[in-house]
C-alpha cells in the first residue's frame, strides 16, 4: 500500500470533514505560515491563530498586560490598534520571547481553521521546510498540504512550497525504501509539475530559484507592490529554522510540536 498526499490548492477546494483522519500542513508562505515560525522560533510562548479581528481582540483582552501581543494584517498592512503586523522581520526575541500571540490574517488562519477536523494540524513554509518534511516522514496517516492562496485567489508560492513538501519526503521515503507516495491526485501533480519546472530544472541554487519564482506569484507581485521585497527574500529562503509549529485543538494554541523518539 502507498501513503497518500493531497495537495488543496484553495481552502475553498475541500471540505472540512475530507481531512479528517490525516495530518493537514497549512502553507501560506507569504505570509502568515513564514512569520508564525519566526515568531516561535524566536521565544514566543505561544500564537493563538483567530478568523476576525474582532475576536482577536476579545481574546487578548483575557491576558494579563504585558503578556499577550496582537499580531496580523487586513489587506497586507498592520490593523489599527495592533502591536504587529504580519511580518516574519517583527517578530525578533527581544519582541515577542515569553509572549502570547494573538494572530489573525487575511488567509492564514482562516485556512487553518478550515483544517481543524484533521488529526494533526502542522504549520509549514519553506525556512522550515525540512522539519516539517521529517514530521511527516515520522507519522503514518495521510497527508493534507492546504494552500492558503490569497483572497480565494490561487498562489504560486504557496503550490511551489507544496510541490516541494511533496518532492522531498518523496525521496526520503524512496531513499529508505519504504512505501511509495501516492501523488495522483491531479491537485498534487499540478504542486509536483510547478515545483519542478521553476526549482529542479532550472540553473539556480535553491533559494535563488525559489526566491525568483516566489517574487513573480500573485503573493509575491502584492508584497512588491506594499514595498515588502525583503519579506519576499525572507520566506523564500529553505531551511533557516528547524522547528515545525503545530495547532493544538483543544487549547487552541499553536506552539512548537514535541519532538519525535
Amino acid at each position: 500500500m502507498s501513503r497518500e498526499v493531497k495537495v488543496h490548492l484553495l481552502p475553498v477546494l475541500f471540505e472540512p470533514e475530507d481531512v479528517r483522519g490525516g495530518i493537514a500542513v497549512i502553507i501560506d508562505v507569504l505570509r502568515a505560515s513564514t512569520t508564525i515560525v519566526h515568531a516561535l522560533a524566536h521565544g514566543a510562548k505561544a500564537v493563538i491563530p483567530t478568523g476576525e479581528v474582532d475576536e482577536a481582540r476579545r481574546i487578548a483582552a483575557d491576558f494579563p498586560k504585558g503578556s499577550v501581543l496582537l499580531g496580523g494584517e487586513r489587506a497586507g498592512l498592520l490593523i489599527d490598534g495592533f502591536d504587529l503586523d504580519n511580518n516574519p522581520f517583527a517578530y525578533p526575541p527581544e519582541v515577542v520571547a515569553d509572549k502570547t500571540i494573538v494572530f489573525t490574517t487575511s488567509n492564514g488562519t482562516k485556512a487553518l481553521l478550515r483544517a481543524s477536523r484533521a488529526d494533526r494540524i502542522l504549520i509549514g513554509s519553506f525556512v522550515n521546510l525540512q522539519a516539517v518534511v521529517y514530521e511527516l516522514f515520522a507519522d503514518v496517516r495521510p497527508i493534507h498540504l492546504v494552500c492558503a492562496g490569497t483572497c480565494g485567489t490561487v498562489t504560486l508560492e504557496d503550490v511551489l512550497c507544496a510541490g516541494a513538501i511533496c518532492t522531498v519526503i518523496a525521496e526520503l521515503i524512496d531513499d529508505c525504501k519504504l512505501k511509495a507516495l501516492n501523488c495522483t491526485d491531479d491537485q498534487t501533480q499540478l504542486a509536483l509539475d510547478h515545483y519542478r519546472s521553476r526549482v529542479s530544472r532550472t540553473g539556480f541554487s535553491t533559494n535563488e530559484a525559489i526566491h525568483e519564482a516566489v517574487r513573480l506569484g500573485y503573493g509575491g507581485r502584492n508584497c512588491t507592490r506594499l514595498g515588502f521585497d525583503d519579506q519576499i527574500k525572507r520566506a523564500a529562503h529553505v531551511d533557516l529554522f528547524d522547528i515545525v509549529p503545530e495547532y493544538d485543538k483543544s487549547t487552541r494554541t499553536i506552539t512548537i510540536a514535541s519532538p519525535r523518539q
